[in-house]
């Protein structure tokens, strides 16, 4: 079996606030493999985008990763220093964000950023950064890819800047993206587009993509398997297939049903009652109980990890039956 491309392993990333001390991600463990697409879906503060941060070191004070293992390639970047931590992201490890427009700076032609990206890294001409710009606009589906690298960020429109934006997350064949809620702004048709690009990417090159997301519809779509996270905690995980098939936690299946997409024209939606709570208010046991129609006096205490399968988990005192 392949060594995973990453190995997160206990990660646990804690903020202290005037309000307390919180852990934005908490025990949070999965793999990726070299050419594998894994979905981080949930709630917005769930702990997906933190992760991210955490898996490139990129989290600031007062925060501070305080648990666990990030291992890329066989070496724990919780354990590298800075300066090798610099070398890492852009070149083997890049990152897309869902706004371009903290990726491109508006004052820099595109060439002038994506050789820059290139020579940061790599001791090679302009001549063939400029090369290696070029393909990489092409590959990501941008016409005249001469011509554009001549133009400024504010020349392009908002999914032609993303694009921009992913052709310098992929110009040094990076081992592993993550993609930080990147088609939300886009309208659909952007979106499918830049989604059939990024699986084409992970299929002949490799690469391992992450791919953060609200959207469950989306990840059905483009991911091989799925980490739901609530409350900076992976809930679930398994393939797709599984999960959305037979999702175990009442979450996971509280999400698919308030999927659109996944509901009978003419019936109401089912929705998830309340909100969920704040980081440093976090109930008792379980933090999804106050929503969940499933709880019990069994919920006051934090579920266990159970494992169900190969790469197949769970954290819950009363899992659904599966679906036929």
């Amino acid at each position: 079996m392949a060594q995973p491309t990453l190995m997160v392993d206990g990660l646990t990333t804690r903020f202290v606030t005037r309000a307390g001390t919180v852990n934005a991600v908490d025990d949070v463990s999965f793999t990726v493999s070299p050419g594998e697409i894994v979905g981080l879906i949930g709630e917005s503060g769930s702990g997906k985008s933190v992760t991210g941060f955490s898996i490139l070191g990129m989290i600031d004070r007062p925060g501070e990763v305080c648990a666990g293992r990030v291992v890329f390639q066989g070496q724990d970047l919780c354990k590298a220093g800075e300066t090798r931590l610099k070398a890492i992201r852009g070149d083997r490890i890049s990152m897309i964000f869902q706004d371009p427009l903290m990726t491109l700076n508006p004052v820099l032609r595109v060439d002038t950023q994506m050789v820059e990206a290139v020579q940061a890294h790599h001791r090679v001409s302009r001549q063939e950064a400029l090369e290696r710009a070029r393909d990489a606009l092409e590959k990501v589906g941008i016409p005249s890819p001469l011509e554009r690298l001549r133009s400024y960020p504010h020349e392009f429109s908002g999914g032609m800047r993303q694009r921009v934006a992913i052709a310098i997350a992929v110009i040094n064949k990076p081992d592993l993206i993550i993609a930080d809620e990147p088609t939300t702004a886009l309208d659909v048709t952007i979106q499918g587009q830049i989604l059939y690009q990024m699986q084409k990417l992970c299929r002949e090159s490799k690469t391992a993509l992450i791919w953060i997301t609200h959207d469950l519809s989306l990840v059905s779509a483009l991911a091989d398997r799925i980490c739901v996270m609530y409350a900076g905690k992976v809930v679930e995980q398994g393939t797709v297939r599984e999960v959305l098939e037979s999702p175990r936690h009442p979450y996971t299946r509280g999400l698919m049903e308030s999927t659109p997409s996944r509901n009978v024209r003419g019936v109401p939606l089912k929705q998830i009652p309340g909100m969920a709570p704040p980081l440093f208010a976090l109930p008792q046991g379980c933090a999804f109980r106050p929503r969940c129609a499933h709880s019990s006096s069994a919920c006051a205490t934090a579920p266990p990890l159970t494992k169900l399968g190969e790469g197949r988990t769970l954290r819950c005192h009363h899992p659904l039956e599966m679906m036929a």
